[in-house]
């Protein structure tokens, strides 16, 4: 029976010892070796004095080795943090610092960097190094380095000394942690993302069977570890003994080449965020590229704007479409199916709740949604729910609150700050952001909407409509766009025949492309910080 996330290994090794479970870059990790690497990392771990409940980072790029390293954390009894080796440093600093990390698993690669990290991280007593160095690369950790501060580094050698035999005993029950996800605060200040190993198998269980996994699957996402996306790829395939196919760092920003990645790496399964697709649709030369593999396309993390969904559909008619929606704090709580053949005009929906999970939405007067047409806040139910935020109890208690509906119950609903509406078909769909709602001349504006108006012009790639505090207007409306041979004149005219005056946009400003967080999203609280001055931009 399988109650830890590593049981899935544990199970699979046992069942299916020589099937491929990771492929990366030509190196291939069988089910059996993956279960036994983990033991010896996981061994390393314990002899650094790591006890049941601790944080451990997992500072490396997403790989082969990374994955040893996690599931190496989980069975030592530790609840792993994902590190993007890529962040500033003093982000990396306060997040290891927060969450209390006093030992971190590193690539060969990313080693130094981590050790390096002391200076900023005092508690950091220990790097263990999870793979071979390449030639040159150990120069950083010389004996010197602890003159400089750094914390014992144990090198691969010593970790492959340790015993590749199962731990005797598992050291932590399903209600503990397995990972803290760090995801952007509204004050600047990362917020550690909670998940138990109940939680995340609630999802790691519902997403293989919707999926439909099974041993011949070769499944990628390009999400990095600190993205939620990664569980899929990492867990639900461990689950379902198929194998992870590990994308390369980069890939995705060259969609020809990516598509033909996948047609030669024989992809079956793909996730990611929509703008992935939406690149790989425009110039990823689908018909040619075959891609007869791929039957599920995955889609998650932000809205897939309907023409480049429909676009993609006609390039690659083969897969299932699977719109799967859910903020970190819940994974994956409600999908949907997008009918074969469909030629989506408007953001489809993104569904009903998964299994064991409940998923209902509550009006501005406190009421059930219960018909077509009514709006309000999503609320999540269920095990999959985060524990909380980390060391943050107020901010936790502001979003995961008592049921409205079941006042005798001691039962906890999340509120996803998500606006939503019923369809004719009982499926809910996606209006935008509680606190998407800007006041402008009055009136109340939803910034999707003119998101999805400006989407509406063929010429227009991305868009992002921002506020802008205005002490007359309340806010003016700031559009971000990147488009190809648009004037201000044909985009406002454009805005001026589908929306009223109030929600055609104050400041309209032209970019090549809209920058990106390290998760594949569009940045929008870096456009936020950004001066419009310091951009090329129209006003009307």
């Amino acid at each position: 029976m399988a109650y830890l996330l590593h049981h899935l290994l544990r199970d699979t090794a046992a069942r299916s010892p020589g099937l491929p479970a990771i492929a990366d870059g030509g190196h291939v990790l069988t089910y059996a070796e993956l279960d036994a690497l983990s033991n010896q990392v996981a061994r390393a771990l314990l002899a650094q004095g790591v006890t049941p409940g601790d944080r451990v980072g997992i500072f490396a790029r997403k790989s082969a080795v990374s994955v040893v390293a996690l599931f190496g954390a989980l069975k030592a009894g530790a609840c792993y943090v994902p590190l993007d080796p890529k962040s500033p440093a003093a982000r990396l600093a306060a997040i290891m610092t927060d969450s209390g990390i006093t030992v971190a698993l590193a690539g060969p690669a990313t080693a130094g960097q981590a050790a390096a990290m002391a200076g900023a991280v005092p508690a950091l007593r220990a790097v263990v190094v999870t793979g071979p160095f390449e030639d040159g690369e150990a120069a950083r950790l010389e004996p010197g380095a602890a003159a400089r501060g750094w914390p014992a580094v144990l090198p691969w050698a010593a970790v492959l000394a340790e015993s590749a035999d199962a731990l005797p005993a598992d050291l932590t029950i399903e209600t503990d942690l397995a990972y803290i996800l760090y995801t952007s605060g509204s004050t600047g200040t990362p917020k550690g993302v909670m998940i138990s190993h109940r939680a995340s198998l609630t999802f790691v269980d519902w997403s293989a069977a919707c999926a439909g996994l099974g041993e011949e699957d070769r499944v990628c996402s390009p999400a990095p570890l600190h993205f939620d996306l990664s569980v899929f790829d990492v867990f639900a395939s461990c689950k379902a003994a198929a194998c992870m196919v590990v994308a390369p760092e980069n890939m995705t920003v060259f969609p020809a080449r990516l598509a033909g990645w996948i047609d030669r790496e024989r992809v079956t399964v793909w996730y990611s965020v929509p703008s992935v697709l939406t690149m790989l649709a425009e110039y990823g030369n689908l018909r040619e590229s075959g891609l007869s593999t791929l039957r599920a396309v995955i889609f998650a993390g932000e809205v897939f704007p309907a023409k480049h969904l429909a676009r993609l559909m006609a390039e690659l008619p083969g897969p299932r479409y699977l719109n799967w929606y859910g903020p970190t704090e819940t994974n994956v709580c409600t999908w949907y199916e997008v009918p074969a053949g469909a030629a989506p005009t408007a953001p489809v929906p993104i569904g009903k709740a998964c299994a064991n999970t409940g998923a209902f939405a509550v009006t501005a007067d406190g009421d059930r949604v219960s018909k077509p047409g009514q709006e309000g806040e999503l609320y999540v139910r269920g095990p999959g729910l985060m524990s909380g935020y980390w060391g943050d109890a107020e901010k936790t208690a502001g979003v995961l609150v008592a049921h409205p509906f079941e006042p005798a119950r001691a039962e906890l609903a999340y509120r996803t700050g998500d606006l939503v509406s019923l369809d004719e078909a009982g499926d809910w769909v996606f209006l935008g952001r509680r606190d998407g709602l800007v006041k402008t001349r009055g009136y109340r504006v939803e910034l999707g909407e003119v998101e999805s108006a400006l989407y509406a012009h063929p010429a227009v790639r991305e868009a992002v409509v921002l506020p802008v505090p205005d002490e007359l207007l309340g806010s003016r409306l700031r559009a971000v766009i990147s488009a190809d041979g648009l004037t201000r004149e044909e985009i406002l005219g454009h805005c001026r025949r589908r929306l009223p005056g109030y929600m055609v946009p104050d400041v309209v400003e032209f970019r090549r492309a809209l920058p990106r967080t390290s998760t594949g999203k569009i940045d929008r609280a870096g456009l936020q910080g950004t001066e419009a001055g310091e951009l090329q931009q129209t006003s009307r």
